[in-house]
């Protein structure tokens, strides 16, 4: 439900001891008040304990933390968890829990949440892209993502959180600031206290925003959804390419790991018939000499909205395995969460 009051969470440190001293309580309380809010993760400012009764009285009448909540929740038969989320204005995003299947990797538990209600780009194989943009979400929706899918993990599997991915619902780079501010309160050691080289942000390719990258010197880890080293076919599998053209995105990739000194991973959903050649790996090895970096090559998840097929498993072997033949780092993904519209590409805010 909307309401009139603000939302305290929009407010900075500096914004809010403005305000507390202007209403003549102590500046020093606006630590106390962030770290419940970002750290401990109260959502009501009852439980913030060590504030008077009447400063507690005083922030109800004047704010709100506005909260989302668990409207659906599903498991997988792989372990895959996939929750709706609904928020404050009745708008729904997906997050997934994806626990590690590899005994090398037991303990990893990975966060994939959502940087927008929708999206406005229009990837011909990505269920969110079928969907409309209806607006960005906030730094703290996007925090209580992790919040909420931590809890689940902890619940489920007896661990917390170890990854998370901006790799849900959105182009996180079209959601650059709060996306930026949320990754601030998840690293922070009065926020959640993750490292950032726990986080990787994807992006379907926006080279100015991946140049600004480079300029804010993130500690996370980037990842492009390339999905084609052409740029005939990028631009009917992704429309974005026709204004973000492989030779930009390779100067912009370029320009943020000699800003930040960190590899670049390139996704790449293997279509049947569509990218998955020997002369398409060709082109894929010839782009990774551009800029340090590791493929993830994906399995493709089929939506009903497309036609796109996934390659079938010798394809995909020959595929990785003459890229690996000239030196690249490849990582082949099996899809997760299929039988719940879990995996890759799928999520669409569905109830």
């Amino acid at each position: 439900m909307i309401t009139t009051k603000q939302d305290i969470r929009k407010l900075s440190d500096d914004q809010l001891k403005t305000w507390l001293t202007s209403h003549g309580e102590q500046g020093f309380r606006a630590k106390q008040i962030q770290e419940w809010l970002w750290k401990h993760s109260v959502r009501t400012f009852e439980e913030m304990t060590n504030l008077s009764l009447k400063t507690r009285q005083l922030l109800a009448e004047h704010f709100e933390v506005r909260t989302l909540a668990v409207s659906k929740q599903q498991q997988s038969a792989d372990g895959t968890i996939k929750s709706s989320f609904r928020l404050y204005d009745g708008n729904l995003v997906e997050g997934v829990l994806i626990p590690s299947l590899r005994k090398s990797e037991d303990d990893r538990m990975t966060a994939c949440i959502s940087s927008q209600v929708g999206c406005s780009l229009t990837c011909k194989f990505c269920a969110t892209g079928y969907m409309d943009r209806k607006r960005n979400l906030e730094a703290s929706e996007m925090v209580d993502q992790v919040v909420a899918i931590d809890q689940q993990a902890k619940e489920a599997y007896g661990t917390g959180l170890t990854n998370i991915v901006y790799m849900g619902m959105g182009e996180p780079l079209l959601n650059y600031a709060n996306m930026l501010a949320s990754v601030e309160r998840i690293t922070s050691p009065n926020g959640l206290g993750m490292a950032a080289k726990r986080i990787t942000v994807s992006t379907a390719g926006i080279a100015k925003m991946i140049k600004k990258l480079g300029d804010d010197q993130v500690k996370f880890n980037l990842a492009l959804s390339l999905h084609a080293a052409n740029d005939e076919k990028r631009n009917q599998i992704m429309p974005i390419n026709e204004s973000n053209s492989l030779p930009a995105l390779a100067e912009a990739l370029t320009y943020f790991y000699q800003k930040t000194g960190t590899r670049v991973t390139f996704e790449y959903i293997v279509f049947n018939n569509v990218n998955d050649s020997l002369e398409d790996a060709k082109e894929l090895w010839q782009f990774t000499k551009k800029v340090p970096a590791k493929v993830n090559i994906i399995e493709y998840n089929p939506i009903s909205e497309a036609d796109y097929k996934n390659t079938d498993p010798q394809t995909l072997d020959r595929f990785a395995g003459f890229l690996e033949d000239r030196g690249v780092i490849v990582n082949i993904r099996r899809s997760r969460g299929k039988d719940i519209d879990a995996a890759c590409g799928q999520l669409a805010g569905k109830q």
